[in-house]
C-alpha cells in the first residue's frame, strides 16, 4: 500500500494475521492485512459480515492478538506485549465506542464516563468527565441511567466515555448500527465533530456507505485481505 506519512504512524500493522481453531478445523479470518494510520487521519474499515472487521479492530485494541505479523500501536508492540502492558495501553491509549453501547446500567451517566478515569488512576479531580459529557450536549443529564436515556443520548454517553481520557487512538465498532437513521446521522456529526476538535485518530467499522465517505480514507476487508478504496479506484481507472 502507499505510504501516508513521513513520521511513524500511530497505527502500524505488517503481515497480520489471525488463525482460530473451531471444531470443524483452523478458520484463518485475516491473512497478511497490512493497515497504517496516520496521526489524526480518520479510517473507516468496510466488508461484508463476517469479513473480519471486529477481528482487526480487536487487535487494534489490544484485546487480542495476532496469530502473526507485526502490530504498533502509539509506539507499542502489542503483537509481543505483556497483559500488564496491554492494560495499560488499553486505559490510557485507546478510547472505544460500541453499537450497544455496553454501557454499565446501574450507573449514571456521569458515572460510566468517569469509569475509564476510575479503572486507571480514580483520579478527576480536575472534572474531566463532567466536561465529556458537556461535551456530548448532556450535562443535565449527569443523573440519569442508561434505561432513562434513548438509544442517541446511550451512544453520546459512549462517545464521552471513550474520549475522557484523551486517546490516542479511538475506535468505533458500528457506532450508529443500532440507532435510527435520524439519531444516527445525529451521532456521526457529534463524533466527527469531537475528533476533528481533538485531533483524535479515528479508525470505524462500519457498514453505512454515509459515514464511511465521511473519513479521510476507507479501506475494505474481503476474504481476510485489505484493500484501499483510492488503490481500487487507480487500477479500475482506464
Amino acid at each position: 500500500m502507499t505510504a501516508i506519512a513521513e513520521v511513524s504512524p500511530v497505527v502500524d500493522g505488517r503481515g497480520l494475521c489471525k488463525r482460530f481453531d473451531t471444531a470443524a478445523g483452523g478458520l484463518e479470518v485475516l491473512r497478511g492485512v497490512d493497515l497504517q494510520v496516520a496521526a489524526g487521519e480518520t479510517v473507516a474499515i468496510t466488508g461484508e459480515s463476517g469479513s473480519g472487521k471486529s477481528t482487526l479492530l480487536s487487535l487494534l485494541a489490544g484485546l487480542d492478538v495476532p496469530s502473526a505479523g507485526t502490530l504498533t500501536v502509539d509506539g507499542i508492540d502489542l503483537a509481543s506485549a505483556a497483559e500488564a502492558e496491554l492494560a495499560e495501553f488499553r486505559a490510557r491509549r485507546i478510547g472505544i465506542v460500541f453499537q450497544h453501547f455496553h454501557l454499565v446500567r446501574s450507573f449514571s451517566a456521569l458515572e460510566n464516563v468517569r469509569l475509564p478515569i476510575e479503572l486507571r488512576d480514580g483520579n478527576d479531580d480536575e472534572g474531566r468527565a463532567e466536561r465529556a459529557l458537556a461535551a456530548v450536549g448532556l450535562g443535565e443529564r449527569h443523573e440519569h441511567l442508561p434505561g432513562e436515556l434513548s438509544g442517541g443520548e446511550c451512544q453520546r454517553v459512549a462517545i464521552a466515555r471513550a474520549l475522557v481520557s484523551e486517546p490516542a487512538l479511538l475506535l468505533a465498532d458500528e457506532p450508529t448500527g443500532n440507532l435510527d437513521e435520524r439519531t444516527g446521522a445525529a451521532v456521526s456529526d457529534l463524533l466527527f465533530e469531537l475528533v476533528d476538535t481533538s485531533a483524535t485518530t479515528l479508525v470505524l467499522v462500519t457498514h453505512n456507505a454515509a459515514l464511511a465517505a465521511r473519513c479521510s480514507r476507507r479501506v475494505t476487508l474481503a476474504g481476510g485481505r485489505l484493500t484501499d478504496a483510492a488503490d481500487e479506484a487507480r487500477r479500475a481507472a482506464p
